[in-house]
């Protein structure tokens, strides 16, 4: 940990693995989403093994779910949105995939949230937008598809001053090489730091409070 005029400056994964000061975001791991992607079980499974280091840490859990409006309620975003990702070429024929009681919009049940992790719900693409994440994480003192949502997550997180940390081989992807560009220009930028699920994990079990006796 580097010093500086009173302030701790973390520089790598074990300065930022603090249980008190951080939180594990679970980004849109959603029945509609999850299905689509190319390596949905692979993600799955290494996602379900970071919640699951992170529920033994007692780390803070955040789900995210994106909801789609009906379609009377659509503005102009939405609907470009839509329609580029549902090719289509009139608002007439979009169709809303993730509408609040739809199937798809649920999360995964694997993830089975416990009542003392919350779920918000979001139109955007950062789940900072719009949603309760940033007020939630401040009043705890947290100090936080890759090429569709979590990279603007990340960058958003960033701009507002948290320290963003992406588990790589936890992040799905709809298009291999955009993704793999999102995760390159993170690299790149230098505010976040990423890791994979072991390593994630390893710091994790580092931080594992220890009973008595």
């Amino acid at each position: 940990m580097r010093q500086a005029f009173g302030l701790d400056i973390p520089q790598t994964l074990d300065d930022v693995c603090d249980p008190a000061r951080l939180a594990l975001v679970v980004y849109d791991m959603q029945v509609g989403i999850v299905k689509q992607i190319e390596n949905g079980q692979q993600i799955t499974d290494r996602v379900l093994q970071v919640l699951e280091a992170a529920r033994k840490a007692r780390i803070r859990v955040f789900f995210t779910r994106h909801m789609s409006l009906p379609k009377e309620l659509m503005g102009v975003f939405q609907f470009r949105v839509a329609m580029a990702w549902q090719r289509v070429n009139s608002a007439d024929e979009v169709k809303p995939w993730f509408l609040r009681d739809s199937p798809g919009f649920h999360l995964i049940p694997e993830l089975n949230p416990l009542p003392s992790e919350a779920i918000f719900d979001k139109i955007t693409m950062s789940a900072f937008e719009g949603t309760p994440l940033n007020i939630a994480l401040r009043d705890c003192g947290v100090g936080i598809a890759m090429e569709i949502g979590m990279e603007p997550t990340v960058r958003h997180g960033a701009d507002l001053g948290y320290i963003p940390v992406v588990v790589k081989d936890a992040c799905g992807f709809g298009h291999r090489d955009a993704a793999a560009r999102s995760i390159a220009s993170l690299e790149f930028a230098g505010d976040a730091l990423l890791t994979n699920a072991d390593t994630f994990c390893a710091q994790f079990g580092r931080i594992v409070p220890q009973t008595a006796g």
